[in-house]
């Protein structure tokens, strides 16, 4: 805890006094994410996303199960935010993805909810002219990934770098279906307990977006997981059409590309 606490705000430091936890790290410099029994606390570089994540938390109680803002700073350039702890399971836990009907029927519910959100005073923006100008900003610096990536989207018969892609995307933007929008609708980031969504996490880029942008990393998301691409058995019965199936949906592989396409800059 002593490491911990020498770099914190010292109101913040009060709060978790004494408080046993355990570090995740998040993959970025200066940043980590610190469990404790009841509470998490994100401490990362002050940016686009952390500017908003508390901002939508907070307009977010009441209408979707997110977690409370029990404290939250900038300071010398970094973000502070500590959180309530969501009850349940991420979904890529084994107990449910272990059903694939289940986890993809949960899963669109958790889609469905965000859709019914009244939008209308929404605080924050993640549609395309927002999205793109922060990759570019992403390109421009050199913060693209380029080796975590979907294999086919750099170099032969990909695009030539991340530049060439962000060309592409200014080029080939889809119409927008505007819905509420996780950003990063992915298998971490949704909490199940009792056999409904008990939780949404990592909320910095949620707002107002087109409906695809989710469909297509929840997606993404199950085909990784069911090919066992994130160190999960490989599981040989993905059911590509399922998650389709549930939503009331026919696939838009257009859109569901370029979604995934845009969020490799990211």
């Amino acid at each position: 805890m002593q490491e911990l606490e020498t770099s914190l705000p010292r109101d913040l430091k009060s709060l978790i006094a004494g408080k046993p936890y355990t570090k995740d790290s998040i993959g970025m410099s200066g940043s980590g994410i610190f469990l404790f029994e009841d509470m998490v606390l994100k401490v990362q570089k002050e940016d686009e996303e952390t500017r908003s994540e508390a901002v939508m938390m907070k307009w977010l109680a009441g209408k979707l199960p997110v977690p409370e803002v029990l404290y939250h700073k900038v300071e010398n350039g970094m973000n502070y935010l500590l959180m309530s702890k969501m009850p349940g399971v991420m979904s890529y836990d084994e107990s449910i993805l272990s059903d694939q009907e289940l986890v993809t029927e949960l899963l669109a519910e958790g889609l469905k909810k965000l859709w019914t959100v009244d939008i209308s005073d929404c605080p924050q923006r993640w549609d395309l002219p927002v999205k793109l100008a922060v990759a570019e900003a992403n390109v421009e610096n050199g913060e693209v990934d380029v080796d975590n990536v979907e294999p086919e989207t750099f170099g032969e018969g990909g695009f030539k770098d991340p530049a060439e892609l962000l060309v592409w995307l200014k080029d080939h933007q889809p119409p927008l279906e505007p819905v509420l929008s996780h950003g990063d609708f992915c298998l971490p980031n949704i909490f199940v307990q009792n056999g409904k969504i008990s939780g949404y996490i990592d909320l910095g880029k949620i707002g107002i977006a087109d409906k695809w942008q989710d469909i297509a990393l929840c997606f993404r998301s199950l085909k990784h997981n069911y090919n066992g691409d994130y160190g999960s058995a490989r599981r040989n019965d993905f059911k590509e059409n399922l998650l389709f199936e549930k939503l009331g949906i026919e696939p838009d592989w257009e859109k569901i590309r370029y979604y995934i396409l845009l969020d490799e800059l990211f």
